[in-house]
């Protein structure tokens, strides 16, 4: 199966998609499929396609490790128009290690709204506070740390002493939003998770924050990701406002669990690209790919140019997880 089509952007493409990978191990088939559906979605529309790579966590982010996700993406055909380790474009740098001083620049911008606090709660603490029917694992803030009165200007507040978070008040409030696969959906920041972090105790950043600044200044317009960040979006959204920034549209696919409907981890050897790659070629995990996503009726193997003119979000299955 091979339709000749364009896999190149279009030079004032409005579609701007991205693949945003943590540099925590090898990719597995669920990484992919991402980035397959992302990239595919992108090319669709002419648009481009940014690697930004997501290595906030300094303890488990290695270059070593970023580098092998370029060697796969590349192995399957999927180039980039931006980004990657080495920060090729006018956006960057790509690698969120890299963009502190960025973060640190909307941070005093949430701060001149007086809705920022410290925290000096561990997880412990927080922990100790669920009730106990909470067991879907959500970790959902009580407030221990929030004052009883929002301060109207930063310098009423003093941060403590001591190493502390730094939150972000939620308001009691649904917020609204439409996803590609899901349809419509509404989160109540405060009975969800309650009042977030934008930087931790140890100085690192916050995921939250930086993806909403990283995608609003990378000027991208679908977020495509895996739902178990669904619910996060609402979190994102509440940043945007905040901060003046447009926000992306958002699809979020199903997961890629194993027979025994656990989803992938990186820790699943038998579904990473390290072990895939010694058996499989580019075209046959692309069919397999596309055959999940319901794009073609078989697993056979298919390319990149020809899956563009057949790729559709209709076709995606609109259910939480996919069994492999």
């Amino acid at each position: 199966m091979d339709h000749q089509a364009n896999t190149q952007p279009a030079e004032n493409a409005t579609h701007v998609g991205r693949f945003a990978p943590s540099p925590t191990g090898r990719m597995h088939l669920g990484n992919i499929f991402t980035a397959v559906i992302s990239w595919l979605s992108a090319r669709k529309a002419g648009g481009k396609w940014i690697l930004r790579i997501e290595d906030l966590d300094p303890q488990r982010s290695k270059m070593e490790y970023a580098r092998l996700i370029e060697d796969d993406l590349l192995w399957l055909g999927l180039t980039w128009d931006e980004g990657g380790t080495g920060n090729k474009g006018p956006h960057g740098p790509y690698l969120q290690s890299m963009r502190g001083d960025i973060y640190a620049s909307a941070m005093e911008k949430l701060k001149e709204t007086g809705l920022t606090y410290p925290c000096l709660c561990t997880r412990a603490d927080i922990m100790a506070t669920q009730a106990p029917h909470q067991s879907d694992g959500r970790i959902i803030y009580q407030g221990t740390c929030r004052p009883s009165h929002m301060p109207s200007r930063p310098q009423d507040s003093l941060p403590p002493s001591r190493p502390h978070a730094t939150r972000l008040y939620v308001p009691d409030e649904d917020i609204p939003f439409s996803d590609t696969i899901y349809g419509g959906c509404t989160t109540n920041l405060a009975k969800h998770c309650g009042d977030f972090v934008l930087q931790r105790a140890d100085k690192a950043w916050a995921y939250q924050l930086a993806v909403v600044v990283d995608d609003a200044m990378m000027g991208i317009t679908e977020v495509v990701r895996g739902n178990d960040l669904l619910l996060s979006t609402a979190q994102q959204l509440y940043l945007y406002r905040l901060l003046g920034l447009k926000a992306p549209a958002y699809a979020h696919l199903p997961l890629i669990c194993n027979r025994q409907g656990q989803r992938l981890s990186k820790r699943d050897e038998s579904a990473s690209m390290h072990e895939i790659r010694k058996t499989h070629t580019p075209e046959q995990v692309l069919g397999h790919i596309a055959h999940l996503a319901g794009l073609i009726p078989d697993n056979t193997p298919c390319t990149l140019s020809g899956l563009i003119p057949l790729f559709s979000w209709d076709a995606i299955p609109h259910k939480t997880h996919i069994t492999i």
